[in-house]
């Protein structure tokens, strides 16, 4: 809400990995912790890549969590404090707290149950936090609660097999069953509205830097709300929580609740760029539209990236290619891309004219590559992860050959060992991947439909005028439906088609101009080696242990360094000036 309302901001965690903002300093999050804790975030909580690498972990501990005290809320997360070797809580455990006014709120912070972590933490399942006297008392609190408020690294939809949400919400409607809930969730990557009864709905808001959630709610029964319900200039929620969408599915819960309620809600996904908040913005072509305050943190960032060199060019990328736009090893799938260049780059020289048969998992690339520079910085956001290459030498061809189907007919190997996220396709909920460009964060949207001689002032926040039958054509990015129906993009897209891609990814170099060779070097990323392949050479009949398994490159050659080195001998038409792409969704 707004003017005289309460307006709350967010965040659910996962501030590395994908970028070399956080990527490139070590530890990880160094340069960028800084940067995002200028951010007066009301309420935050915390992801699962704060906790594969203890460093990064006691990072959060130490400091990130300090700079916002209670309102960092970890109510599963634990780590060992190096003092007194003890567990205590990375942040708040909860936080009940009044807002400016008057509306009284119990908030909690709840990570979905991670196993991924390293040995310095521990993640409570919520299973057992919901039976913790501290959660139950918490929830019983003696002092009036107007609202609750759920936040968390966890997908809000309880039918998702990874969300925890579900078991939230059963607890918090059984002890308080007139009390509206409102949950802020993530880690799908998807934008999603959820409603669970008439009082309690929750958001999603996408993934990375693509989207910023909006969600307002209306009604609140507060005897001591000192705000407008209904403030005048802005467009007021309107919509009850009641499931409008057949597409979609929550789950069932145990607890729901028999309120009549007056509440109202609204929900909205605003594509994330200058060209979106200018648009909605009172004042947008003001000189005051730049607050000191931001102009210092656009100074912050880029001087950060100055100082990592992020913007250091590897060379052209000739085209672009996605992740799922295109079918596996279709043109324009980035996975094509990637059997080239594991090919060309992932070499041990001893063994260079030994035939082999190089393994990675799909999920070691985290985005869309496209047509334009290919920078350091690019190489984060497109494979952050530093996995090695191990081999085991001289493997039979028979058996190696059938390596690659047994893993794609097997377990998904998510770095979180979330079978959930990869179950659950953007399609099941008719979202659809968007392409945002490497500098999404600070850089317009080609296609966004307003463009900076058309803004105007707007003083009723979040809407859109009906689309005219001269409307220019639609630009591809997001295309959602959720609970509220097919309205929630702030920003009418088409939508960009999505295709399943598999579990592993197999390049082959080195092979006899005519037959197939009698043994192999069989090379795979250390993420998937001992884990994933040994047991598959075992089911194919090989005698292999973890035993067996080397180093095929220098452990620094890792799945972030080989499209650098493809990209420095093989993209090097054009350099410096390189032709730049529409993006995913366009034909170049």
């Amino acid at each position: 809400m707004a003017r005289t309302g309460a307006i709350m901001s967010a965040s659910q965690g996962d501030l590395h990995d994908g970028n070399g903002l956080s990527d490139a300093s070590t530890p990880n999050g160094a340069i960028s912790n800084p940067i995002f804790e200028n951010v007066k975030y009301d309420l935050l909580s915390i992801g699962n890549h704060e906790l594969y690498v203890s460093e990064v972990a006691y990072e959060t501990f130490n400091q990130f969590s300090k700079v916002y005290g209670d309102r960092y809320i970890t109510s599963n997360v634990q780590i060992i404090n190096p003092a007194t070797g003890q567990y205590e809580y990375i942040g708040s455990k909860y936080r009940y707290f009044t807002t400016d006014h008057g509306l009284r709120i119990m908030a909690f912070g709840v990570l979905y149950d991670f196993t991924g972590n390293s040995n310095v933490s521990k993640v409570i399942k919520t299973r057992d936090l919901v039976k913790e006297t501290w959660f139950l008392d918490a929830v019983k609190y003696p002092q009036p609660i107007d609202l609750f408020i759920v936040i968390g690294h966890n997908p809000i939809r309880p039918s998702v097999s990874s969300s925890t949400f579900g078991t939230l919400y059963n607890t918090i409607r059984g002890l308080r069953p007139n009390i509206p809930i409102q949950t802020f969730g993530g880690h799908l990557h998807t934008r999603d509205f959820v409603v669970y009864d008439t009082i309690s709905t929750g958001l999603a808001s996408g993934r990375y830097c693509e989207t910023l959630g909006w969600a307002s709610m209306s009604g609140i029964n507060s005897s001591t709300f000192k705000g407008n319900q209904k403030p005048r200039g802005v467009l007021n929620p309107s919509q009850k929580a009641t499931k409008v969408s057949n597409t979609t599915s929550n789950g069932t819960a145990a607890n729901s609740t028999s309120t009549t309620s007056n509440l109202v809600y609204s929900r909205r996904y605003l594509d994330w760029n200058r060209l979106t908040f200018s648009y909605h913005a009172v004042g947008s072509q003001d000189s005051t539209f730049d607050y000191r305050s931001g102009q210092r943190v656009t100074n912050e960032v880029t001087q950060a990236r100055k100082q990592l060199n992020l913007t250091a060019l590897y060379g052209c990328a000739p085209e672009t290619y996605c992740q799922s736009c295109k079918p596996f090893l279709a043109d324009g799938n980035i996975f094509k891309l990637i059997q080239t260049a594991l090919a060309a780059t992932v070499v041990n020289e001893s063994r260079a004219d030994i035939p082999r048969l190089i393994l990675a998992n799909t999920g070691h690339i985290r985005f869309d590559l496209v047509k334009g520079p290919f920078t350091f910085d690019d190489s984060f956001i497109v494979s952050p992860f530093k996995n090695a290459f191990e081999f085991i030498p001289d493997v039979p061809y028979t058996i190696a050959s059938q390596i690659l189907g047994i893993l794609n007919a097997g377990a998904y190997q998510k770095r979180s060992t979330d079978p959930g996220l990869h179950n659950l396709g953007m399609r099941d909920f008719n979202f659809n991947t968007p392409l945002i460009p490497s500098d999404a964060c600070t850089a317009p949207d080609n296609g966004a439909k307003h463009s900076h001689p058309r803004l105007r002032r707007r003083d009723n926040s979040l809407t859109r005028n009906p689309m005219n039958r001269r409307a220019p054509a639609l630009s591809p990015g997001y295309v959602t439906t959720d609970d509220f129906g097919t309205n929630g993009d702030d920003t009418p897209h088409s939508a960009i088609p999505f295709f399943r891609q598999p579990n592993d990814v197999q390049a082959n170099a080195s092979f006899p101009t005519s037959g197939l060779p009698e043994t192999v070097d069989l090379v795979f990323l250390d993420f998937i080696g001992a884990k994933y392949v040994i047991p598959a050479l075992q089911k194919a009949g090989g005698n292999y242990t973890k035993e067996d398994i080397r180093y095929y490159v220098d452990k620094q050659f890792t799945s972030n360094s080989y499209l650098p080195a493809y990209a420095k001998k093989y993209w090097q038409a054009n350099v410096p000036n390189c032709p730049v792409g529409q993006g995913v969704g366009y034909d170049d």
